[in-house]
């Protein structure tokens, strides 16, 4: 029998390093939720764009404005598991966390949003 008592998926995910002080681990998992609720959100604006902006905004400007917000949230979504991932692995192995790539994909795409808003309203 192996001392490895880890389930089959997290061998596979986390298959090298030692086991991190809980605490990291929990801090980690409470940040990949943080990113996943900042991607809901994302999610919700698009489609609360599309829904309840038909009479603000012309048609193609709302599109886009609403495509913009519901790709990022995808994007967020699965840049979330991946930075997860590769925290968690970096713990296991102490070596250096990566930095979040997804922070600077949310800020640019973000402006893009609020400042296609900004023309739109300004032009009404």
């Amino acid at each position: 029998m192996s001392d490895d008592e880890r389930g089959a998926l997290t061998k596979r995910l986390l298959p090298d390093g030692v086991e991190p002080d809980p605490r990291f681990t929990l801090a980690n998992e409470r940040t990949f939720l943080a990113w996943v609720r900042t991607a809901l959100a994302f999610i919700a604006g698009g489609i609360a764009v599309e829904a309840f902006t038909g009479d603000l905004f012309p048609t193609a400007i709302r599109q886009i404005l609403a495509i913009l917000l519901l790709v990022l949230g995808m994007l967020l979504a699965g840049g979330a598991a991946v930075r997860w991932l590769n925290v968690e692995r970096a713990m296991r192995r102490k070596k250096p966390l990566p930095v979040p790539l997804i922070v600077p994909i949310v800020s640019l795409v973000s402006a893009v949003a609020a400042g296609a808003l900004a023309l739109v309203i300004a032009n009404l």
